[in-house]
């Protein structure tokens, strides 16, 4: 009797966790647009893979569930139904949402260093590097001038004094 009521328990735990599951998958609707010609329609795909959600980081408004992708989705939606052409679409977002709803932003005093900040720090580890061999170098060189002639007869004392009488050098 009680491997029955388990059986029936579990089997009560699955129906409703997989009505609950499926209630939610409800909830996720997908936008339909109608369009009054197949260029539009082109267009309005075109916009949603070119423009990135600023909310999602790396995703394009196509991909995006955000929303506020949802939202630019039904804007880019209005003003291709109005005829407007990409730029002024594209720009329009920009105006709203900042350069960083493109892909690739435009060289501005503000993407400047964007831009350029890898080159620099390129140049600089380089020149760093440069200037680091160059010193180690000079060091080397300084120290190899340092042997004279006081050196040279404390190195052939040494040497002598190890020498036997065969003239080889004990070990």
């Amino acid at each position: 009797m009680t491997t029955h009521l388990r059986k029936w328990g579990l089997r009560s735990f699955a129906a409703i966790a997989f009505s609950f599951f499926a209630v939610q998958a409800s909830y996720a609707t997908i936008d339909l647009y109608k369009f009054d010609s197949p260029e539009q329609e082109q267009q309005f795909k075109e916009l949603g893979q070119t423009l990135r959600c600023p909310k999602c980081q790396n995703n394009n408004i196509a991909d995006s569930n955000a929303e506020l992708a949802q939202d630019m989705r039904h804007k880019v939606y209005e003003m291709t139904k109005a005829g407007k052409s990409d730029q002024e679409i594209v720009d329009y977002m920009i105006d709203r949402y900042g350069n960083f709803v493109t892909y690739d932003p435009p060289l501005t005093a503000g993407t400047l260093v964007l831009w350029l900040g890898p080159l620099v720090v390129l140049v600089f580890g380089f020149g760093f590097i440069v200037l680091r061999s160059r010193k180690s170098t000079a060091v080397a060189e300084d120290k190899s001038e340092v042997w004279d002639n006081e050196h040279e007869e404390r190195l052939n004392a040494l040497l002598n004094e190890n020498k036997n009488e065969d003239g080889k050098v004990n070990k």
